[in-house]
């Protein structure tokens, strides 16, 4: 006898109460966010003109990924819409996601689009078709029609594929594109050397103020879940499994948003189990689930060969963990040996070093330049940023379900 459709499913949740509080885009109140105090005040007096009409300064955020960067700069844009209002000041902001708008086109779009309100500017935008310079014109009518001052946030800014936004938008007012409106941009990067390639002129308007977000501490991530541990239904988390939870992430990570993830899994564990509470043994379990589940995003669509060449650098990571780096001939070599096994054509020396960069650039791996001395002159070291052992269950699983 079959089973009905119902019965394959839980009406009952004894877990979880509200799980949105463990989601990764969940904006929590201001009340909830912990232990950035200090880089809140910060921020809010570099932007503080702007509560008056008159220019915020441009802002340049660096940290690690999950340190509080987006979160606090939304926190404090909202903030600044608000008490604007009060002073008599139409203010507003608009985020861009830049990982997902990596052109300038898309961009310049997504700003005019969200700050819009086309029933009374009477001006369209529209996804598509127009060129760049049209977009840019609609937003600086956009803005001078509707606000006295706007905040826009550039979130992980390093991934645009050139600087020229950022010039357009930090230097509207001086070069008279706006009359009306001022502006200030918050640039959010996870990499601290981002600011070295930036084009000089854009590097002196945008980083009048620079802020570096560290790691949270292990007391840190213990408050921050604590925070949300109403996401729970009472008495259903043991004692334990915050402060291990925040112990785990502060040790390897001091990432806010894997320590969450963290809790979000041992509660899914729990339910799989049908264990009444979620214990501290299913908080290792969870680790390694959301380390692998992130990893796997991570390197979802990516070429054979690039995963080859992870792979390759896995191997070496396992068979040689007292080493810090590898150099890219040495992980070559092994990338040969893989695409053997694999019956696959190599490719050339140089096509593989663009591959680590491109994996440098996603953060799963550090590169480092090293001095040879006089002998062999400079050289290139890459260091998995992972757990090999994960990197290396996941690209073992990824060929199997090909």
């Amino acid at each position: 006898m079959s089973s009905s459709g119902d019965d394959l499913f839980t009406r009952d949740d004894h877990i979880f109460e509200n799980k949105e509080l463990l989601e990764i885009n969940h904006l929590p109140e201001e009340g909830r966010i912990v232990g950035r105090d200090d880089e809140i005040a910060d921020l809010a007096n570099a932007v503080n003109p702007a509560i008056f009409g008159q220019s915020p300064s441009n802002l340049l955020i660096y940290g690690k990924t999950g340190t509080g960067k987006s979160l606090c700069a939304k926190h404090i844009s909202e903030r600044l819409v608000r008490v604007a209002k009060e002073e008599g000041v139409t203010a507003e902001f608009a985020y861009v996601d830049c990982a997902q708008d990596n052109t300038e086109t898309q961009a310049v779009q997504t700003i005019a689009h969200s700050m819009n309100n086309s029933e009374a500017t009477d001006i369209k935008i529209p996804d598509k078709g127009l060129s760049t310079s049209t977009y840019y014109k609609r937003l600086w009518q956009v803005l001078d029609k509707q606000y006295g001052v706007v905040l826009i946030i550039l979130d992980e800014v390093d991934k645009l594929d050139d600087d020229d936004i950022l010039m357009q938008l930090s230097r509207a007012g001086e070069a008279g594109k706006l009359t009306d409106c001022k502006i200030g941009v918050i640039g959010i990067s996870n990499k601290i050397k981002y600011k070295d390639r930036m084009d000089e002129r854009v590097k002196s308007s945008l980083c009048e103020r620079e802020f570096v977000f560290p790691p949270y501490d292990a007391n840190q991530l213990r408050d921050i879940m604590q925070a949300r541990s109403d996401a729970f239904k009472d008495g259903v988390l043991e004692p334990s499994v915050i402060p291990r939870a925040a112990a785990l992430a502060a040790r390897e990570h001091g990432d806010a948003r894997k320590a969450i993830d963290i809790l979000r899994y041992a509660g899914e564990i729990a339910q799989s189990n049908s264990s009444e509470t979620v214990r501290e043994e299913f908080v290792v379990q969870a680790r390694e689930r959301a380390e692998t589940d992130r990893f796997r995003e991570l390197i979802r669509g990516s070429t054979p060969h690039s995963r080859y060449v992870l792979q390759a650098l896995a191997v070496l990571s396992l068979n040689e963990s007292d080493e810090d780096g590898f150099r890219t001939t040495r992980i070559f070599d092994v990338y040969e040996e893989i695409c053997r096994q694999e019956g696959s054509d190599t490719l050339s020396l140089r096509r593989v070093r663009d591959l680590l960069k491109e994996h440098a650039f996603l953060d799963i791996i550090e590169q480092s330049r090293q001095s040879g001395g006089s002998a062999e002159g400079s050289y290139t070291e890459h260091q998995l940023l992972e757990d090999p052992d994960v990197v290396q269950k996941v690209l073992v699983e990824t060929v199997e379900s090909e």
